[in-house]
């Protein structure tokens, strides 16, 4: 996992994954690992089918067994692997939860408004959310942010994503203006309620506490905003991430271009955006034509 850079989560997530296939295989009477064969894998997912669990997490626990057996192979654990020819169901490919422009402003606007209020954390919770949309950032990306890694002057961040791969995103005026407020505002009293003695802090965005503000707290921000928000689907960070995307490419931008932005590996990752537009624009032609 670690050679390959992994996220934390995907990695917590494999743990959990071969700890299962441990007990599994312990309760067939399998307690090396010479004796993982096709058929206890097979029996594995076939168990694991019959709890209901979705396509994608069967998947991702025949990834788990393969790069699992993969590596036995390699480092002289087993002589052969026996794990090559296994398949897991395809995940079913849904289409993301995606914000209409009107949703997105009122949210912003309500933002705003507890700003002007003068709540506690109203400037970074903007900033936060302001960066979401602007950058299309994964959650993650965006609290690993550090101050050091805005270019105020050119409005881009530079981001460490997904195999700790580097890139370097731009944001838009209101972004730019929300982010302003939040450092010379804001920011200085979240590092001031550290701890004393506490070192300095190079975190961008900070919890209530002055440390470095964590994801819980970014889906537990975007999640309250998004439970008035008509419309089916998850309600977290990425729903942001999504939205950007898809308004990207319904106002003409370039699919290689929104690829490069989203920090995505694979083209045929991001050509998920391009059915949400068209299924957008259907929807609307079946709203609006007569003859629908």
């Amino acid at each position: 996992m670690l050679e390959r850079a992994y996220s934390e989560h995907t990695v917590r997530s494999y743990a959990s994954d071969l700890a299962d296939l441990q007990q599994f295989a312990a309760g067939r009477g399998v307690s090396a690992v010479g004796g993982l064969d096709l058929e206890l894998y097979r029996d594995w997912l076939w168990t694991a089918s019959q709890k209901h669990l979705s396509k994608a997490t069967l998947a991702r626990r025949a990834a788990s067994a393969k790069t699992f057996s993969a590596w036995l192979t390699r480092s002289g654990h087993i002589p052969a692997d026996p794990a090559l020819r296994l398949r897991a169901p395809r995940p079913d490919r849904t289409l993301p939860r995606v914000l209409s422009g009107d949703a997105v402003a009122l949210l912003l606007d309500g933002l705003r408004e507890r700003v002007g209020d003068g709540e506690p954390a109203a400037l970074r919770d903007l900033a936060v959310v302001e960066l979401l949309y602007a950058s299309a950032l994964r959650v993650s990306e965006l609290t690993g942010l550090d101050v050091g890694d805005l270019d105020l002057d050119r409005r881009t961040v530079r981001v460490v994503g997904k195999g700790g791969k580097e890139r370097v995103v731009p944001f838009g005026v209101p972004a730019h203006a929300a982010l302003v407020d939040y450092l010379a505002r804001e920011r200085p009293a979240l590092v001031a309620r550290r701890n004393d003695g506490a070192a300095a802090i190079d975190a961008l965005l900070l919890g209530a506490r002055g440390g470095r503000l964590g994801t819980r707290a970014v889906y537990e921000l975007v999640a309250h905003l998004l439970a008035e928000v008509p419309g089916s689907g998850p309600a977290g960070p990425h729903a942001f991430r999504h939205t950007a995307a898809t308004h990207l490419l319904d106002g003409g931008a370039d699919l290689r271009a929104v690829q490069e932005l989203l920090g995505h590996a694979s083209l045929g990752t991001t050509q998920i955006y391009t059915h949400v537009s068209i299924e957008r624009l259907r929807s609307s032609y079946r709203a609006a034509h007569p003859r629908a």
